[in-house]
């Protein structure tokens, strides 16, 4: 029988055909598997709630019929996600749990751009939070065809992973980070500047488990503070030392004096609440600042982490925290990633900003997703470098060696973009990642 495809497309990503038919991926996908997809919709843009829930609601009973798959076609769908399979029923209440049997496996079928990938690990590790299985389906199409071909084998993760910390290493660092006797980050103070962005559905944190672990104090910034900072900034005559001259961007479109002083404008109103709130690290919610400046924190977090400010964005406050901690352990800054595509054991990370301090070269272009701003295309330099996450209850860490080997710049993910050579690490990624930022700290942790 023919396998249904559900679709999730972010407004964020313009680039994407209406029709994910039209898209390479899927034709090859087509081809590789013998047959076309029956597709149901996108759940943005073509299908309504009404008629979205209603097809994944038939997905929930399927049973011994056709093989289903949830096509995150985009990075920003981890909430549609949330609202369709909520709307369907196809989540326990709060005060329930699953019944091991019951319900559907969620197929997360995931490409390598767009932030397709990263958005996918987020929602299954949204998924393992409320007990529900779920893979990802990412690779070769030929690869994956033959997955599909095999739906009804058991999807569950193995019982130990091959991309974590062997347990007495993996123990030692987490000592490390919770030790009440030496918290690691004690009396250091993080702004949350604007809520954490609607995407990060499994990356919550409470700000009291936060202080008691790892002995970090959470404060809520409003962002309207950072915006109102922002607009008293008029132009900044010259050129700031230790910054680049302007070039032409790669993909983007031209850069001009507004863009260029409206970014300098957010990193002076960051470098004031962080005078004023006392803030050793901050995350900012920055995509608000796209309709609000219409500009990007890009380089803003690239600068306030180059002079020691641990600097995170879209309020990402485990990928924060893991920053913080890796900072402290080593002295370095380190790199808030999305992974975008997995090839056996070679991984493409990407974001539009890094910090100076730790790329041997850099240029500008604009901001991936909305084509504004100023973001930055940094090349890092090849050689050793550390995987680290720790998760938002604290519970675990992910830890993985590994070695940087290229810095490509492709026009379809975000502008820093590096090739990590980590084997083995794939089936942490696919089976059980803590959300979706990871952090690349240069050199062993």
């Amino acid at each position: 029988m023919r396998p249904i495809l559900y679709t999730l497309t972010s407004p964020l990503h313009g680039e994407m055909a209406p029709d994910p038919r039209q898209e390479p991926f899927i034709r090859e996908l087509e081809a590789a598997l013998g047959t076309t997809f029956d597709c149901r919709g996108d759940a943005s843009f073509a299908g309504t709630l009404s008629s979205f829930a209603g097809t994944l609601s038939s997905f929930a009973g399927l049973t011994g019929e056709s093989p289903a798959l949830i096509y995150i076609r985009t990075g920003g769908t981890e909430g549609l996600f949330v609202e369709r399979v909520r709307a369907a029923g196809l989540i326990p209440e709060p005060d329930s749990h699953p019944v091991p049997g019951k319900g559907p496996v969620f197929r997360l079928l995931a490409r390598g751009q767009s932030n397709s990938l990263a958005a996918a690990m987020e929602i299954l590790s949204w998924l393992q939070q409320r007990g529900l299985p779920g893979e990802i389906l990412h690779g070769s199409p030929a690869a994956i065809a033959a997955r599909i071909r095999a739906f009804g084998a058991p999807a569950g993760a193995p019982a130990a992973l091959p991309g974590e910390v062997p347990g007495t290493e993996r123990a030692e660092i987490l000592r490390q980070a919770q030790d009440d006797s030496r918290r690691i980050l004690e009396g250091k103070r993080f702004g949350v500047i604007g809520r954490p962005s609607d995407w990060l559905i499994s990356s919550g944190v409470d700000y009291t488990a936060a202080r008691e672990h790892l002995g970090a104090e959470l404060v809520d910034i409003p962002i309207d503070e950072l915006v109102a900072e922002a607009r008293k900034r008029g132009p900044i005559p010259g050129q700031p030392t230790r910054l680049k001259p302007l070039n032409e961007p790669k993909y983007g479109r031209k850069i001009d004096a507004e863009d260029w002083h409206g970014a300098l404008a957010i990193y002076e109103a960051l470098k004031v609440l962080v005078a004023r709130y006392r803030l050793d690290g901050l995350t900012l919610r920055c995509f608000d600042l796209l309709t609000a400046l219409h500009n990007t924190g890009c380089l803003a977090l690239a600068r306030l982490n180059a002079e020691g400010v641990t600097a995170t964005c879209e309020g990402d406050i485990p990928a924060m925290l893991s920053m913080a901690v890796a900072r402290a352990l080593t002295g370095r800054s380190s790199f808030q990633v999305n992974l975008s595509r997995i090839e056996g054991d070679r991984l493409l990370f990407a974001h539009c900003t890094v910090p100076l301090d730790i790329v041997r070269d850099y240029c500008y272009d604009t901001h991936f997703e909305s084509g504004i701003g100023v973001a930055i295309h940094g090349e890092l330099p090849e050689g050793p470098v550390t995987l680290f996450k720790i998760s938002p209850d604290f519970r675990r860490v992910f830890r993985r060696e590994a070695r940087l080997v290229a810095n490509p710049y492709g026009d379809n993910l975000c502008r820093t973009q590096v090739v990590v050579e980590a084997p083995g690490a794939a089936a942490y990624f696919l089976q059980e990642p803590i959300g979706n930022h990871h952090i690349i700290i240069p050199g062993k942790l």
